[in-house]
């Protein structure tokens, strides 16, 4: 279920866009293309109080657009460069420009077609990404601010999926946790906060590949967790296996950080029967 706030925060996320666009001269077409908002009325919403840039209130700008476009089109570019290169609309294009004798097509070689195809994908490539970055800003605007109850949940689930478990076969009752993923440990360790567990009680180790920068990754984690050295017990070195296909070998790359809860038997146990009470609910609404 959506956040009760979420079309507000949506609004208010599409708004700050759509300003720092008009701000930095866009048309009003512009940005609505850039943000895929086809009504005007949501648009004028979007920008109330914020006034059009300089070159859209000059007498002739439309003018100045019509003779560049007509220029380019004598030049024989295409209505979709045109369109590309002065952000108009395809039927303003063709009002200024269907006097104008179409331009010659010309074969293009085989680097001219892979050239203009590369620019394509690559114009497709960044329209993607930006598509990708709303949507990431505007679900993260839905999550608000953590409740101490929300935050006690998800830290459960994220334990059960990542922490090690005691087996029936080999019955160990300790809270270990394992991540490579830095925002994972950071949320890990607030819900350790939240639980109370003493700091002191913590220990952390840092597994990593021998063929990786073990100085830098002991140092990444250190400044990560914010602790002294002497928190940190030895490090765990992986032996190197050729045939592995990893792909996290880049400089980024700073291995995994182990915490140990230290007389953790009896927080594991609550861990466990937590996370059952949240599968006999989950169940409740499956049934």
């Amino acid at each position: 279920m959506a956040h009760p706030h979420s079309k507000y925060q949506d609004f208010e996320g599409l708004r700050e866009q759509a300003v720092a666009l008009r701000r930095a001269g866009l048309s009003r077409r512009q940005i609505r293309d850039r943000l895929h908002v086809d009504n005007n009325d949501i648009l004028n919403r979007l920008l109330e109080g914020e006034p059009p840039p300089d070159w859209t209130n000059r007498p002739n700008a439309k003018d100045d657009l019509r003779e560049r476009a007509r220029e380019l089109r004598l030049q024989g570019w295409t209505y979709d460069q045109i369109q590309v290169e002065l952000g108009c609309s395809k039927s303003s294009i063709s009002l200024w420009v269907r006097d104008l004798p179409a331009p010659e097509r010309k074969k293009r070689t085989r680097e001219e077609a892979s050239a203009i195809a590369k620019r394509g994908w690559e114009a497709t490539l960044r329209l993607r990404d930006e598509e990708r970055q709303r949507t990431k800003l505007l679900a993260a605007r839905e999550i608000g601010q953590m409740t101490d109850r929300e935050l006690f949940l998800v830290g459960v689930g994220l334990y059960w999926a990542e922490g090690s478990k005691s087996k029936p076969y080999r019955r160990q009752e300790r809270v270990t946790f394992v991540n490579s993923d830095p925002d994972m440990i950071s949320l890990y360790l607030a819900w350790l906060r939240l639980l109370d567990v003493e700091p002191e009680r913590l220990k952390f180790a840092v597994q990593i590949h021998e063929t990786a920068d073990i100085t830098a990754a002991e140092e990444f984690w250190e400044n990560h967790v914010g602790v002294e050295r002497g928190a940190f017990l030895k490090t765990t070195i992986k032996k190197h296996n050729p045939s592995t296909n990893r792909k996290n070998i880049d400089e980024n790359y700073y291995g995994c950080l182990r915490i140990d809860v230290r007389a953790g038997a009896d927080l594991y146990r609550r861990i466990e029967g937590w996370w059952s009470g949240m599968v006999v609910e989950a169940k409740l609404r499956t049934a």
